[in-house]
């Protein structure tokens, strides 16, 4: 999973979108990146698998004539690990099996409560070290060489481990698209909320003028027929 390919021609784009509205413009950003990086792939020479996740991205690429191999309309707002798992080990035997050369998402990625972006993140082949790791340290932090034993030996341990990682590592995408999606519904909700309770102020004094309006016309008509009779 660490070895790419001498050549790359097929590249798989899982894009993740809300089953539902009423989340401000989450679906619209993401969609948005997914669309200029698609337009990107062709220029690299690529043949591209598209999948998408939730029905708001479903009819957007259905509207746009772009099709998508396949589409997921079971992940709610809360991933289950043993759905994404399945996922997961779909794209790992397609990549060993040479049929995928990069396997990359696009979500929604979140940074903290207040600030989220739509990121394409490869997760296939996987990263390996930074080219800072396992260089010596500076003459002053030198410490003594470390010799480290590996039970089982190094090859089993990645075989074991570089899987389970790129599952993780699939998962949290699907974890960090959910927990943007809440937060964009809670902050167009409360904008929705406050708009609303806006109108209705507006409303009441427009009413309470109006009637105001009325009684007074009323209250003359009376004194006017009063002086009439009179």
């Amino acid at each position: 999973l660490l070895e790419k390919h001498p050549e790359v021609k097929n590249s798989l784009l899982l894009v993740l979108t809300s089953n539902r509205g009423l989340c401000g413009g989450y679906n619209a950003a993401i969609l948005r990146e997914a669309t200029h990086h698609l337009r990107q792939l062709p220029t690299e020479g690529l043949n591209v698998h598209l999948e998408v996740s939730g029905k708001r991205g479903i009819a957007y690429f259905r509207f746009q004539g772009i099709p998508a191999e396949k589409t997921f309309t079971h992940f709610e707002d809360r991933p289950r690990f043993d759905e994404v798992e399945e996922l997961a080990n779909r794209y790992i035997a397609d990549y060993i099996a040479g049929r995928l050369d990069r396997v990359e998402v696009v979500y929604m990625k979140f940074l903290n409560a207040a600030r989220q972006v739509p990121t394409v993140e490869q997760l296939l082949p996987l990263s390996g070290p930074s080219p800072t790791e396992g260089q010596p340290a500076p003459a002053n932090e030198q410490q003594r060489p470390v010799d480290y034993e590996f039970l089982p030996d190094a090859r089993g341990i990645l075989e074991e481990i570089l899987p389970v990682s790129f599952k993780v590592r699939l998962f949290k995408c699907f974890l960090d698209s959910a927990v943007s999606e809440q937060i964009a519904r809670r902050v167009a909700m409360k904008a929705a909320t406050e708009n609303a309770g806006d109108i209705i102020k507006a409303l009441s004094r427009q009413y309470n003028r109006a009637r105001q309006a009325q009684i007074t016309k009323e209250i003359a008509e009376v004194i006017g027929g009063a002086e009439a009779l009179k």
